[in-house]
């Protein structure tokens, strides 16, 4: 049998830097060390945290000691808050990129917009992301819920970070028909798009795609 490994294969660029960040702050062994909830999507690795005494936590009760790291999804402006009271050395690990869309959806909403964010409303990033908007914030997944707007003069819209491209570009399309004077802004992340352009080229080429990684 003939293996292809992908070009793509392995941490993207942000979930590499939290590993490392953590790694590294365990390694000074100073003290105790939480994430706030999974430090990333993927069970082996937190596995492998857990091992070293890095602890997911989604509540932090009278926690007063330690070191806290940020997901690498982000999280909102108000549990940024409500953790710096807690007491914890806060290190922040969200994915630079995340962090843009986050300062795009945060200047903007201040200046009067509407965010339309494209992406699943349950998923961390997307609720962190909402957290910017200033309560302006309408989060779509399907072509058909555009319609389902408010009218507005001034809105834009935005994608988490891991879209499919594809689906975002006819979102992008309605949208502009709706709403013509509306921003857009491309926020899929390259490794995303990459990844994504590689599988589609196994067309034709392969037997089958055998997807590493969790699962959930």
């Amino acid at each position: 049998m003939k293996v292809k490994l992908a070009k793509t294969a392995g941490f993207c660029m942000g979930v590499r830097r939290a590993i490392e960040m953590v790694l590294a702050e365990a390694n000074k062994g100073k003290g105790p060390i939480y994430t706030y909830g999974p430090l990333i999507h993927n069970n082996q690795v937190l596995e492998l945290l857990e091992s070293k005494g890095i602890k997911g936590l989604e509540n932090f009760g009278d926690l007063k000691e330690g070191v806290l790291f940020i997901r690498a999804h982000g999280i909102s402006p108000h549990e940024r808050k409500s953790l710096k009271s807690s007491g914890l050395k806060l290190i922040d690990a969200t994915c630079p990129r995340v962090a843009w869309v986050q300062s795009i959806i945060r200047y903007h909403t201040n200046k009067g917009y509407s965010a339309v964010i494209t992406g699943d409303m349950d998923h961390p990033e997307v609720i962190g992301l909402v957290g910017y908007a200033n309560g302006r914030a309408h989060v779509v997944n399907r072509v058909d819920e555009i319609a389902n707007l408010p009218d507005s003069e001034k809105m834009f819209l935005v994608a988490q970070t891991t879209q499919d491209e594809r689906k975002f570009l006819e979102i992008e399309k309605t949208f502009k028909n709706r709403f013509p004077d509306g921003l857009v802004f491309h926020t899929i992340c390259d490794a995303t798009l990459n990844r994504q352009e590689e599988v589609r080229s196994f067309n034709g080429h392969v037997d089958g795609v055998v997807v590493v990684g969790g699962y959930h």
